[in-house]
């Protein structure tokens, strides 16, 4: 059963949400408060949703605090319809925005879809992605080329690991920038070649090889041998 924590104040919208998840199977935990909210936040949940206009300390601060030692997944619920503060909201880490008034049937959905996008990282803990004599370890957040450790940074590791995940595809800057950062690319932002730029250079410095080439005017791909 997924557990799930509703923080909202407003008792007959938090007493709503609750009892109907309940009738869709899911274990839920209430609370109605910041101050409360944040204590909670150190349990373990399959999925936060989450007020931001809150008694005591606001939800945007609650889904910052989350960030720092959890990846559990956030879907934010509020009357707060101005673009700026959705997108910002979303760049401190939570996964999706409702703007209230919401209907049920479409938090359940939005929650499903969330839950789908994140479950699989348990799944992933088995698996290996190799390219040659090169392997990721998904689990461990290791890269061996031969059973030598390969140090990369957080972002060069995510880099590859996408790469590696979709060996077949090619990646637009694009693409790299908003799946890794989490952010929206600008076209003139030269993020994304510095650091992949760096990763191409250690990986060529450790295996003498490129595993790693440029599709001129669209991106990047892992090389085919």
């Amino acid at each position: 059963m997924k557990r799930i924590l509703v923080v909202e104040d407003d008792k007959e919208i938090n007493k709503m949400l609750s009892s109907f998840l309940e009738e869709q199977g899911y274990e839920v935990i209430s609370v109605f408060d910041g101050r409360e909210a944040s204590r909670k936040l150190k349990e373990e949940y399959d999925l936060i949703l989450m007020d931001l206009m809150l008694p005591f300390k606001p939800g945007e601060i609650l889904v910052r605090e989350l960030r720092e030692f959890s990846k559990v997944p956030v879907i934010v619920l509020s009357a707060k319809s101005m673009m700026e503060t959705r997108l910002e909201v979303l760049r401190m880490g939570a996964d999706d925005y409702i703007l209230k008034p919401f209907d049920l049937n479409e938090v359940l959905v939005r929650m499903e879809v969330v839950l789908r996008r994140t479950m699989p990282e348990e799944e992933e803990k088995s698996k290996i992605y190799q390219c040659k004599d090169l392997v990721l370890y998904p689990d461990e957040n290791r890269v061996v080329f031969r059973d030598k450790n390969i140090s990369l940074t957080q972002k060069e590791w995510l880099l590859l690991k996408l790469l590696m995940e979709n060996p077949k595809k090619t990646f637009s800057k694009a693409n790299l920038y908003e799946t890794v950062w989490q952010d929206v690319y600008y076209y003139e932002d030269n993020t994304i070649n510095v650091h992949m730029s760096n990763l191409r250079s250690k990986l060529k410095k450790e295996t003498g090889q490129e595993y790693i080439e440029t599709v001129w005017g669209i991106g990047y791909r892992l090389k085919e041998y």
